[in-house]
């Protein structure tokens, strides 16, 4: 497979059609508004949108309170301490984001994000205070000029969120379905949305395959950290809301751009799954990065030295590693001394001891290891997609805020703001329950084998992780491909594991495709073989759809934009909304 031009055109073969071979639904219900997902966005969006009166249905893929956000520990991101401005947080995120981002939408971020972090409050989330002035503490990150990032419970902030959001969801009385893997969008005979298809997992007031029909879908499905061999990302990040966007014929964009978190716990060589996170804010206090003599690489290789962007520092890691012979670097924070760790990083702390390190007394190895999509399903400010009816917010979703590379604790300031924007849009449409839903269960998809994970995992790893090649993308490709071939042998009988796999399947290729085809090095995209930033070349996004119709080999299409701002989503025509 030869390297792709940034030329609009079809390409890769094997892709996923309109829809996942599943039974027919055996029930349903009707909503105004179906949320999928969980997280900070997905809660957000559901209780925004039952505060304004609408229906709302809340389906999330294992509990409430399951998904990435309780994951995350560093904080929210806003300009809330004295001497700070959004203006001076929008800088920082342009920086961050390496000339990819949509000023538009970070402005957007930046300026509505304190009041929303204050609205979190309201709802029960308690942030940890200074003990010298009673007001938030904040904290600093890499790539912040200003102590900006308010935590809870030390480094355990996204737990305390979710704890805050699930109790205002259940005090509200807003019906959630768990254990519910969202499989198909459904649409009326007018393209517009009309509700999701899912598979509720285990015993309850719905078992097996079933629908909820709605005029609006949100999808705050979280990230696809799953799709590499390493990841900070729970077992649940999939994809599967990306992949649902791609077979409804949504935009998605930037998906090359996978923010590889630069301070993961070093497990050794062969380990694979879920990998714990040792927080930015560790460095962000004062935590230095070391070789195995206790020498300070990042000095002298950026003016922030550790505090660098993420992108910065994962490839300083990588590079030093590799002159070095080994896999892995070290983080020092022993003077930190015992009290700190247990008060500011207890979660961390438990997590190196779990695994035989104590950081109070020894360094503490560490890797790069997928982390965060920067791109996913293109939207515009409101929320939505360029399917009527469907919007994304959080990790799923693609606003342009982010651009390259994600600035540390951005993402759960987006999920807020966005969530709130998805709202507004949805109150205000007004729409009815939508028409009958076209079946498209006769173009499915090829399902692929629960045993095709591990080799998917194994092959995006080798082939588009933090180091990428023409011939490493090529190859995976190719792989890729052949895994598709395979499968279509096999007819493996569909299932909450080949439905997972088969979604990993499809975001893989498409993530592959879209690093084969931007040829520079950017941000958190990394070409060996383009190793300069082209400005003039590829300061734009890249967009990706699928084209179901060739089935039963569907293609998909790339395109790049003309400028760093999305095109525009237009809206369909008053009738239909």
């Amino acid at each position: 497979m030869t390297a792709l031009s940034p030329t609009p055109g079809p390409v890769g073969t094997g892709i996923a059609g309109s829809a996942l071979p599943a039974p027919p639904p055996g029930w349903n219900l009707d909503a105004d508004v179906v949320v999928v997902g969980s997280g900070v966005a997905g809660l957000t969006a559901a209780l925004r949108c039952a505060a304004g009166g609408a229906r709302t249905v809340v389906v999330t893929k294992a509990r409430l309170n399951a998904g990435s956000t309780r994951w995350a520990q560093g904080g929210v991101a806003a300009a809330l301490g004295e001497g700070d401005s959004p203006e001076q947080h929008l800088d920082d995120t342009l920086v961050a984001g390496a000339g990819l981002c949509d000023e538009n939408a970070v402005r957007a971020l930046v300026t509505e994000g304190p009041a929303a972090v204050r609205r979190l409050i309201d709802a029960g989330a308690n942030f940890d205070l200074s003990s010298d002035t009673g007001e938030i503490a904040l904290t600093r990150e890499g790539g912040h000029h200003r102590n900006r990032i308010a935590h809870a419970g030390g480094d355990a902030t996204g737990a305390e969120i979710s704890r805050a959001l699930v109790g205002a969801v259940r005090e509200q009385g807003i019906r959630t379905i768990e254990n519910a893997l969202v499989l198909d969008l459904l649409k009326d005979a007018e393209g517009h949305t009309a509700g999701v298809t899912l598979h509720v997992m285990g015993e309850g007031q719905h078992d097996g395959v079933g629908a909820v029909r709605a005029p609006a879908v949100v999808l705050a499905t979280g990230g696809m950290g799953q799709v590499f061999a390493a990841t900070t990302n729970p077992a649940v990040s999939t994809g599967d809301g990306v992949a649902l966007a791609l077979r409804a014929g949504a935009e998605v964009s930037d998906l090359e751009f996978v923010q590889f978190h630069p301070t993961v716990l070093y497990l050794g060589p062969d380990a694979e799954g879920q990998q714990p996170l040792i927080s930015e804010a560790v460095r962000g206090e004062g935590a230095h990065l070391v070789d195995a003599d206790g020498v300070r690489f990042m000095q002298g290789a950026h003016p922030l030295a550790e505090l660098a962007p993420r992108d910065i520092v994962a490839k300083g890691i990588m590079r030093h590693s590799a002159q070095q012979g080994t896999d892995h670097m070290y983080l020092d924070a022993r003077h930190f001394g015992a009290a700190m760790w247990e008060t500011r990083f207890p979660t961390i702390l438990a997590a190196c001891r779990d695994h035989g390190i104590d950081p109070v007394t020894q360094h503490v190895p560490v890797a790069p290891a997928a982390h965060f999509a920067s791109g996913g399903i293109r939207t515009d400010l409101t929320g939505r997609t360029t399917v009527p009816g469907l919007y994304a917010c959080g990790e799923a979703a693609c606003t342009g805020v982010h651009g390259a590379n994600r600035l540390g604790s951005n993402s759960l300031l987006e999920g807020l703001v966005f969530a709130e924007r998805i709202a507004e849009s949805v109150l205000a449409s007004g729409r009815a329950l939508p028409g009958p839903a076209v079946d498209s269960r006769g173009a499915g998809a090829t399902l692929l084998p629960a045993t095709a994970r591990t080799r998917i995992q194994h092959i995006m790893t080798a082939g588009a992780g933090v180091l990428r090649s023409a011939h490493s993308l090529s190859t995976a490709a190719d792989r890729l491909a052949a895994l598709a071939t395979t499968a279509a042998e096999k007819h493996p009988e569909p299932g909450v594991d080949t439905w997972e796999t088969t979604n990993l399947h499809l975001v893989a290729q498409v993530l592959v495709a879209a690093a084969l085809r931007r040829e520079e090095t950017r941000g958190c995209h990394w070409r060996e073989d383009f190793p300069d930033r082209d400005d003039e070349k590829w300061r734009r996004h890249l967009i990706v759809t699928v084209d179901s119709a060739a089935q039963p080999s569907a293609q998909f299409t790339l395109r790049t934009t003309q400028t760093t701002a999305f095109p525009a989503i237009v809206a369909p025509p008053k009738e239909q909304q």
